[in-house]
């Protein structure tokens, strides 16, 4: 007797169609697993046969071959247990249904309890494009299964439901998404209304937030640099459907989707501490997990104390910065993520934080300014596109009583630039300025010839890279989106330049 069950696996970001085949054999009773099982597939025989008979089912005693397909694929996690089930009843004739157009996704407890499992919305997308009509996903996944238009979805408890359904005892109903009852992933967003003074700051994180740029913010402790950062995703553009069903695949994979949230609409912000090693900003594990970089895909990773850092870790972040993508090898394959992410860092211009204070004395002994500085080096400093001077608030912007301008009247200008850059790059693949390549950057940001001469004097006296020659054009540009110019103007350049000049004060650059 034999039965076949279509179920889901995993490759990094990718998922792809899983057969689950079982086969009644002749001979002592046994259960053979094949198809390049890890450890936690090989136990699910142990698992299914208590599941089985703790839901009222016989297992039967008999020779039983269970092989996932295709066989050269490592198959990996717990996932597959409801499917090897469901195939073991259907070959014993225990069960018998229609299943071609099914596909089963679930861990199972060995009282028939189905069980959450990681990386169900990719699996999910992927049934669908294989022209699977119904899928079964535990009832903890069934809210983020349920953004997928044009498939059944089931949410399922135990076994018993599931067999019910397949013979028709107890219907169940697929679930259908509904936006408006989703808890929000956050209640409470801070506000640049919050932050007195720092006007340049938030200017410069204006320009960041409307295409997409890189920032490095250095100052004194206390000056803002921390609170400036965490109001940063209050005026970020809105998300896509497209950019929220990207960023939560990926929390989906992590397993850290929050809990009664079906879609992350919010985008994401990431604050790792210095203390993080460079496996958990890149991903990595034995069974490669996205890593802070990629987890804060279509968001903000914040790198506060940027030389705190070890060099390895920060360093591990340059070809994603710069490729939106990275890529984890292991022994027997490689995975690639996204992280394509604005990364906004701050630090303290020395140890003790008041190198340069125009009030206070810097206590560090000689040198260890410049060593400390050094901790970050030149191609990762080449690599963000906005440097600001991040300087202490004086007692008389502090204690103004006028509230200074909310997030949401900056979000509005941040959406109304960002919305030119979409119809500008339609079609592309890009989203914002800051992701245009060189070809791209020559075909859309073109100075004024007086912008040009401009740019030409700097870049010559500056000694800048052929790197910053871009994001000077690209940060110019979104200069300009801001102010609805069709062109790149002198004072648009010069915003541009100053915003990338800071490395020459500090590091001498």
């Amino acid at each position: 007797m034999f039965a076949r069950i279509n179920s889901m696996g995993l490759f990094g970001i990718d998922s792809y169609m899983v057969g689950v085949e079982v086969d009644y054999g002749q001979g002592l009773p046994r259960v053979d697993l094949v198809g390049l099982p890890d450890a936690a597939v090989s136990e699910s025989r142990n698992r299914v046969r208590s599941a089985i008979k703790n839901s009222g089912y016989s297992f039967p005693q008999s020779r039983i071959t269970i092989n996932l397909s295709p066989a050269d694929i490592r198959k990996e996690g717990p996932v597959y247990d409801l499917p090897i089930l469901i195939a073991l009843l259907k070959a014993g004739q225990q069960l018998k249904c229609n299943t071609d157009d099914m596909a089963f996704i679930g861990e199972l407890s060995l009282d028939g309890l189905i069980h959450h499992v990681n990386g169900v919305l990719p699996m999910v997308i992927r049934a669908k494009k294989s022209g699977i009509k119904q899928v079964f996903v535990p009832a903890s996944n069934a809210l983020e299964s349920s953004v997928v238009d044009g498939i059944d979805v089931y949410a399922v408890e135990n076994v018993r439901q599931v067999v019910r359904h397949l013979i028709g005892e107890e219907r169940l109903m697929p679930v259908k998404f509904n936006p408006d009852s989703q808890q929000k992933s956050q209640l409470y967003m801070p506000d640049f209304k919050d932050v007195m003074g720092q006007q340049e700051a938030k200017f410069a994180l204006e320009i960041a937030a409307a295409g997409g740029h890189n920032v490095l913010m250095v100052g004194p402790p206390g000056s803002g640099k921390s609170m400036l950062a965490k109001r940063l995703p209050s005026i970020l553009p809105d998300m896509t459907f497209e950019e929220s069903l990207q960023t939560t695949e990926l929390y989906s994979i992590a397993g850290v989707l929050p809990e009664g949230v079906s879609l992350i609409t919010e985008r994401p912000f990431r604050a790792p501490h210095h203390t993080v090693s460079p496996a958990g900003l890149s991903g990595g594990g034995a069974i490669p997990r996205p890593g802070e970089i990629s987890l804060s895909h279509n968001g903000v990773l914040f790198l506060d104390e940027l030389p705190e850092f070890s060099r390895v870790a920060m360093e591990v972040l340059r070809q994603p910065i710069e490729d939106g993508k990275i890529t984890i090898s292991r022994a027997n394959a490689s995975f690639t993520y996204p992280c394509s992410a604005m990364v906004v860092c701050a630090m303290n211009p020395c140890p003790c934080g008041y190198y340069g204070h125009p009030k206070r004395e810097c206590t560090c002994p000689s040198g260890s300014a410049r060593r400390y500085l050094s901790r970050v080096s030149g191609p990762m400093l080449d690599r963000i596109d906005i440097h600001i001077e991040v300087p202490p608030v004086d007692f008389e912007k502090l204690s103004c009583k006028v509230p200074s301008e909310p997030s949401a009247e900056i979000k509005k200008r941040v959406n109304a630039a960002r919305k030119i850059q979409q119809e500008r790059l339609k079609g592309s693949g890009v989203s914002c300025n800051a992701k245009m390549d060189p070809a791209m950057t020559r075909e859309f940001c073109r100075p004024t010839p007086q912008a040009m001469a401009m740019l030409e004097k700097i870049f010559d006296k500056l000694d800048f890279s052929a790197r910053a020659y871009d994001k000077i054009l690209r940060v110019a540009r979104t200069a300009a989106d801001l102010e609805s110019s069709p062109t790149i103007e002198a004072n648009h350049i010069a915003q541009a330049v100053q915003f990338r000049s800071l490395d020459r004060k500090l590091w001498g650059r």
